[in-house]
């Protein structure tokens, strides 16, 4: 290789260097920043499951009196097309019955069992008197004002269709996201109402985190507005310590480390993007 190549080669790297690490501080030099319709820095997964029953009506009044800024659900439809509640498609592990969402009507869901284990976090249960499963609208219904962050649990094109209906008929664009860690149901959500912010999909995190450490990140396009990504450290509270050996500790620490960086978050929250990190009953936008 000739002098004057290797110049050229390490002269171009180091604009790029230069270039990629003043972008990742500075993103609006070269993208516009993300309008935040609301900013939520506490969330309450499944309605705060851990404190009351999961997704049930009982769960979300109590998170928004405590002061909740944003509500996390999780949606499925039923036979007769109504959209409901429910983290589980099966709902053996909730109500103790054997059958599928899809397969009943709203009116022959059975109710929630008195006493359910959080399925987050080890030898955790959650109970309460309100055992109903909700429809959507009702939510929206009680809650006007309040952000709501939904997951759609199931790859359904009438799922998606009714729950942007939904949106559109109590006019809560600018307060609602949705998604799933699904790339698929992600692309079906932003195809059928992009008016709706969407969540990254589990293939876009990894994507993001790929371009972070590669440094292109700064040069990419970002449509997504929140990134939820869980740490490995959660394992931990969801096995037994002296059940995991020390590479398999290790590998969670490492995982972490590589995972959680402040400058990545920076860098989104500069273009806009809020995000979570974590998986318990209260989590944390920033």
């Amino acid at each position: 290789m000739s002098s004057a190549t290797a110049f050229y080669l390490l002269s171009t790297l180091g604009g790029y260097l230069v270039t990629s690490f003043l972008l990742l501080k500075y993103p609006t030099l070269l993208h516009q920043r993300k309008k935040q319709r609301f900013l939520s820095k506490h969330i309450s997964h499944r309605g705060g499951a851990g404190e009351n029953l999961e997704n049930t009506m009982a769960a979300f009044q109590h998170a928004v009196t405590i002061g909740t800024d944003m509500l996390e659900l999780d949606c499925h439809i039923t036979k007769d097309e109504q959209v409901v509640v429910s983290h589980d498609e099966n709902l053996k592990r909730s109500t103790g019955v054997n059958a599928n969402i899809s397969d009943l009507k709203y009116c022959e869901l059975p109710p929630y069992l008195g006493k359910l284990d959080v399925t987050f976090q080890r030898a955790c249960q959650c109970e309460g008197k309100d055992n109903r499963i909700p429809l959507l609208k009702e939510v929206f219904e009680a809650f006007p004002n309040t952000p709501i962050n939904i997951d759609i649990k199931v790859n359904n094109s009438v799922l998606i269709k009714k729950v942007s209906e939904l949106v559109k008929q109590y006019r809560r664009e600018h307060i609602t996201v949705w998604g799933n860690a699904s790339y698929e149901i992600v692309r079906k959500c932003y195809k059928e109402n992009s008016d709706i912010p969407i969540l990254f999909s589990l293939q876009r995190v990894l994507l993001i985190l790929g371009l972070f450490f590669t440094g292109l990140l700064p040069f990419v396009p970002i449509r997504e507005q929140f990134f939820e990504i869980p740490m490995p450290s959660i394992i931990l509270k969801l096995k037994e310590p002296h059940t995991m050996s020390r590479s398999q500790k290790f590998l969670i620490w490492l995982s972490d480390i590589l995972l959680m960086r402040k400058a990545l978050f920076d860098h989104l929250t500069a273009r806009g993007i809020q995000h979570r990190k974590g998986s318990t009953q209260k989590q944390t936008f920033k």
